[in-house]
């Protein structure tokens, strides 16, 4: 009775918890034994060299990607597409991608209503209400009416920021959201989020902007070959790197210091 008593109260204070996951592509293995808790309102930066597996992992917690063995749970509900799911974890977890994906053929405000409408049931009224307060938090709400190629690439992740919030998420996922942009327009996206991470939104975010990082993080998970090698606030990352892996990683990335 007590363990189950235990274990509901971590599910309460946990966000998202990985256990024993591992991921294959072929014989190719992404994500091997990766254990880790998100506590809920932690902000996590996920960092490492390319195919560390850093994408995979967050792509696993809303189902963009299966695994193959361990479990990983969404406050008390498992990811699992066998069980059905997942429709339920996509309620509660929001995405943020490299490419924007907004839908070409509508408008700013539709890209953020559309969703509201109908996987939430909203009036378009409703919809159009919340969309238009997060287009303002994001500041874009002078682009509601425009198209996405009327946009700069750093409006248009923006506007992606705005429509993941519309859905009131408990966890906000980011892949990489700064690595499709020109370096003059990283700024802007990157004080957006930064403002988010005040909210007290739980977020997890794949990123090699350091300097964000050490700004915003609560914790850095430091990846190589699907593996974490380190789990630490950013003052022991930056501060006293204790594997010659991360030391050499931070040597290849400008920002780091």
């Amino acid at each position: 009775m007590q363990a189950s008593s235990g274990a509901s109260a971590a599910s309460r204070t946990s966000a998202v918890v990985f256990e024993d996951v591992h991921k294959y592509f072929g014989t190719f293995q992404a994500l091997d034994g990766i254990n880790l808790t998100v506590r809920r309102g932690e902000r996590i930066v996920v960092f490492g060299p390319s195919g560390s597996g850093k994408s995979t992992l967050i792509r696993c917690v809303n189902g963009l990607e299966g695994f193959q063995r361990g479990r990983i749970m969404v406050g008390e509900i498992p990811v699992d597409h066998g069980l059905g799911t997942v429709p339920l974890i996509r309620r509660k977890v929001g995405m943020v991608f490299q490419q924007f994906n907004l839908f070409p053929h509508l408008s700013i405000v539709e890209n953020c209503t559309v969703g509201l409408v109908m996987t939430r049931g909203m009036s378009e009224q409703q919809a159009r209400e919340r969309a238009i307060e997060f287009l303002v938090r994001v500041r874009v709400s002078d682009q509601a009416h425009k198209y996405p190629s009327e946009l700069s690439g750093g409006q248009q992740q923006r506007v992606a920021i705005a429509r993941a919030l519309c859905l009131q998420p408990e966890v906000l996922l980011f892949d990489e959201p700064t690595s499709a942009l020109d370096p003059e327009m990283v700024k802007e996206v990157l004080d957006v989020m930064e403002e988010l991470a005040e909210s007290g939104i739980t977020m997890i975010c794949v990123t090699h902007e350091m300097g964000f990082a050490r700004a915003v993080a609560d914790r850095m998970v430091f990846m190589d070959r699907g593996r974490i090698l380190l789990d630490a606030v950013p003052d022991v990352i930056f501060n006293n790197p204790r594997t010659g892996r991360l030391k050499e990683f931070f040597s290849h990335v400008s920002g780091s210091a």
